[in-house]
């Protein structure tokens, strides 16, 4: 299959996550509360990507692609019109989240066909491209139509649709073991204590605690289960689904902070403090790109060399840099650094496990980077609160 469809089907989702940056205060006004308020729109989706991604890959791994783009594309358009009409929260955030969980199972779909690095890279460069114009996508949209209108920009994915189902394989795989509703539910719980460390720290991580706790139980008595324990044992997937997870904890914690770093080291304005953190999420995303289209000429160790390197470059950069335009080049590189590996390691991690196993392990590589979204502006927080 072309990978520019499976790019168009995985990453409008990453526009659509960041489409209400700009937008924030006019969408809490028509919805009639405070804009910190609003802010539980951004939290809604971030969480139903989470989950919705290890889900999606179950429903993949029991039922086959055709079920999972079933379910995505009604869970997308229902979303969107209950976001279009929405005239409070609740319902808005329930059509956020039902945007977002149909979303993770096209990225499921998008990232299990890939197949090589190459063509990884491919989609996860799209998401820094599309992550990093999301912003102003949403602002330009709302200003012409309407903020609801900005919202929706996730159902371009659908456009993908066809050339999906004409190329691939739709039919159910082998019927394998019952559905481990326990094990999904105590996933969910964990991710979902996870996702709400920002917003309520302690009992978030007391309840991420236990929730951890009792699913260890889980897998140990059920290691056939929703998470595999033979997944867990395998020592190379865990590093690198945790290092991907710290990339993108560091990525989005300077996203958040490179422009108010920016505001108090220069005297530039707000406008091309946006336009140049727009170029350089633009470059990285392209480095990103060559990075992956190179990995297979450059071998395993030195693309590992690059991201170990390049990872933690970045966060240095920001805090010793002596020129503050190098702020700018902290963009680039934390982003060629999250997508880069993004695409190389979810491959090398999952390409030596057993077919039957590789949907729910992208499910759980993509959680983990999920969770570094959501940990990413916490910890800026912590940081402009400290300074």
């Amino acid at each position: 299959m072309p990978v520019g469809w499976l790019a168009l089907l995985a990453t409008p989702i990453a526009a659509s996550a960041n489409s209400p940056v700009l937008i924030l205060p006019g969408m809490a006004g028509a919805l009639g509360v405070p804009t910190a308020t609003a802010t539980w729109l951004v939290t809604a989706f971030a969480w139903a990507m989470a989950v919705g991604t290890p889900l999606m890959a179950g429903l993949l791994r029991r039922r086959g692609l055709g079920s999972v783009l079933r379910l995505s594309t009604a869970l997308i358009l229902t979303g969107t019109a209950a976001v279009a009409v929405a005239p409070w929260l609740p319902l808005a955030m329930a059509g956020r989240a039902a945007q977002a969980a149909g979303g993770a199972g096209l990225v499921t779909v998008a990232m299990s066909l890939a197949g090589s690095v190459r063509r990884m890279g491919v989609i996860t460069a799209g998401f820094g491209t599309l992550g990093a114009v999301g912003p102003l996508l949403g602002s330009t949209v709302a200003g012409a139509v309407s903020w609801r209108a900005a919202l929706a920009v996730g159902c371009l994915a659908l456009l993908a649709l066809p050339a999906v189902v004409r190329h691939a394989d739709l039919s159910a795989p082998p019927r394998s073991n019952p559905f481990d509703g326990r094990g999904a539910t105590l996933l969910v719980l964990l991710a979902t204590a996870l996702v709400l460390v920002p917003r309520h720290p302690l009992p978030a991580v007391a309840a991420a605690l236990v929730a951890a706790l009792l699913l260890a139980l889980h897998i140990r008595s059920h290691p056939h289960g929703f998470v595999p324990a033979a997944l867990l044992r395998n020592r190379t997937y865990v590093v690198y689904a945790l290092l991907s997870c710290a990339l993108a904890t560091s990525y989005f914690t300077l996203l958040f902070t490179v422009p108010q770093l920016l505001r108090e080291r220069t005297d530039w304005s707000t406008s091309v403090i946006g336009t140049g953190q727009l170029v350089a999420l633009l470059v990285g995303s392209a480095l990103s790109m060559a990075l992956a289209a190179v990995s297979a000429r450059l071998g395993r160790r030195k693309v590992l060399a690059v991201l170990l390197t390049v990872g933690p470059l970045a966060p240095l950069l920001a805090v010793l840099g002596p020129w503050p335009p190098l702020l700018l080049l902290v963009a680039v590189l934390a982003v060629l650094a999250t997508s880069g590996g993004l695409a190389t390691l979810s491959v090398y991690g999952t390409q030596s496990l057993p077919s039957a196993q590789r949907p729910t392990a992208i499910g759980l590589f993509n959680l983990c980077y999920q969770l570094g979204g959501a940990f990413g502006p916490a910890v800026a927080a912590l940081i402009a609160l400290g300074a």
